[in-house]
């Protein structure tokens, strides 16, 4: 028989809560929406809600997400192959319209009536509205055998050079939750995909968020072991990467987590997704459930 909490557990849980509480209230937090949490009904029904009760109690929550699978399943139906560079979508005209609409479209639309659905006033947003994010073309950077460095053109994959935030402040201020689509815009009105996590990162930095939370498909950092580090400072990461602890597809997402805290946000948060309520345990609960990274010397939630 699954074991059952009793009013004095949750009691507890509410006591544990309630410092946390009083600490972020009116603070802002920037949460990257992703992954398995995307996709499985049930982490979708307790992310909207986790958003929610963030909001009820006084904290300003902004969510960024992704949807790279979405976009690959649209591509697929319409019988075309996304071609990808070390991990990077190479995205022509053609392709760029498919990632505008499930991104911009039917992914964000759905984030937000699950949030409203749960008592929530989420608003959508892409990175075009109000020019909320500016962007320029991103060219990817390989070294080739012979040491030289070989600039690769992606199409219309961007980078965040600047975030508009009046849009933003306008609507923290308000009963209204953002939900922003990774969508950047160029002087020119040429639209750019941009990776979600770089996005949620940029926009921590412009308002300088309390918190950025990354929702992953893995644990968060871990050491030699594969034992969970709960806590880090930005000159422990820069060791773990200089020594190849930190490696491959965690070195973006940890750098993106690093660029923040160094920018200005007070603690970066590298959460497994797949936990229910991983964003509520991460804020919280004395323990957490992933990785912090902040720039101060003691380890402070």
């Amino acid at each position: 028989m699954p074991y059952q909490h009793t009013g004095t557990d949750k009691a507890q849980i509410l006591t544990e809560a309630l410092p946390y509480i009083q600490r972020f209230a009116g603070k802002t937090l920037v949460v990257k929406y992703g992954g398995n949490a995307m996709t499985d009904p049930e982490l979708e029904s307790s992310f909207a809600r986790d958003i929610v009760l963030l909001k009820t109690v006084g904290l300003n929550p902004i969510v960024v997400h992704g949807g790279g699978p979405q976009v690959d399943s649209f591509l697929k139906q319409l019988g075309r192959e996304t071609d990808r560079i070390d991990g990077m979508r190479v995205t022509d005209a053609a392709t760029m319209e498919v990632v505008e609409m499930v991104l911009g479209g039917s992914v964000n639309k759905s984030i937000v009536n699950l949030i409203n659905q749960h008592g929530g006033r989420a608003i959508g947003l892409t990175g075009k509205d109000g020019h909320l994010i500016r962007a320029r073309k991103l060219y990817m950077q390989k070294t080739l055998d012979d040491g030289s460095v070989e600039q690769i053109d992606l199409g219309q994959v961007g980078e965040v050079v600047g975030v508009k935030i009046d849009v933003l402040e306008m609507f923290s201020a308000s009963d209204f939750i953002p939900v922003i689509a990774p969508l950047g815009v160029d002087d020119a009105g040429n639209t750019y995909n941009i990776n979600a996590d770089l996005v949620a990162g940029k926009v921590a930095e412009a308002l300088g968020a309390e918190k950025l939370i990354l929702l992953t498909n893995i644990a968060g950092v871990l050491d030699e072991n594969k034992n969970l580090l709960t806590g880090l400072s930005t000159q422990e990461v820069d060791g773990l990467i200089e020594r190849g602890v930190i490696y491959g597809g965690m070195i973006p997402k940890v750098g993106c987590a690093l660029d923040a805290v160094k920018g200005g946000v007070v603690s970066a948060h590298i959460v497994d997704g797949r936990v229910p309520h991983a964003t509520l345990l991460e804020i919280f609960t004395d323990h957490g459930v992933g990785t912090l990274i902040t720039n101060r010397s003691k380890m402070s939630k």
